[in-house]
């Protein structure tokens, strides 16, 4: 997947059972206009909305389930359980989240690297990180990329934005691994994707601009001129 999505956009599909899109079907569609629109690669939540995706399109689909557990602050593909659906689910990658924060059961992050590279050594993984540490972390264990995701949505980094000081963490990142590295989380503008890309960054998921219209819409509200 990875020489697939290279130089490229992903679209990030989601919508959570609380949100209005929310329906294998909705995301399959989405899916399918982000192709048009000239996306190399599609994110995805769930086993039902990745088999839809993976019907309407021919495009390359990094995997995630996001499920909540009352003992750990970690929702992204954060167990067995999670894990064990995206292999059933034929998706191309699996993202799941690569910090430092305690997971789910006493899950460990390396034995679910080397639980996926067991099962299906043909399975990409991508690290979704919040740090400097977790990305170091992430290339010592095994992932075979790593994506900015979780800057500034974990409590050690909720104050940052991925863009501040023109995505200095982004920079800081790319130096520091030599693996792959996606940028994610905030890049809400077409010049802030191509930013990510004229400094290096491997590949861009863009989601909530492109798949979710009550963010888009309430950016236009909010904004003064």
């Amino acid at each position: 997947m990875l020489e697939d999505v290279k130089n490229s956009l992903i679209v990030s599909c989601q919508a959570l059972p609380e949100e209005p899109l929310h329906s294998p079907f909705i995301m399959s569609k989405m899916a399918l206009a982000a192709k048009q629109g000239g996306a190399q690669g599609i994110r995805a939540n769930s086993k039902e909305d990745i088999t839809a995706i993976a019907k309407e399109v021919d495009l390359p689909i990094i995997g995630i389930v996001k499920r909540d557990y009352p003992d750990s602050k970690v929702f992204i593909t954060a167990t067995f359980k999670e894990v064990d659906e995206l292999l059933e689910s034929g998706c191309n990658m699996i993202a799941m989240d690569a910090t430092f924060r305690p997971r789910p059961e006493g899950t460990k992050l390396n034995d679910l690297v080397h639980y996926v590279k067991e099962k299906d050594p043909s399975i990409e993984l991508m690290a979704d990180i919040a740090t400097l540490e977790d990305a170091i972390q992430a290339e010592q264990i095994g992932f075979d990329c790593i994506s900015t995701t979780l800057h500034g949505y974990t409590e050690e980094t909720k104050e940052q934005k991925l863009y501040n000081n023109d995505f200095q963490f982004l920079q800081d990142v790319l130096k520091k691994v030599n693996i792959p590295v996606i940028a994610e989380g905030n890049v809400i503008t077409p010049d802030m994707y191509h930013r990510c890309m004229e400094l290096g960054a491997y590949a861009s998921v863009v989601g909530g601009a492109i798949s979710r219209p009550q963010e888009i819409t309430k950016r236009f509200i909010q904004q003064k001129l």
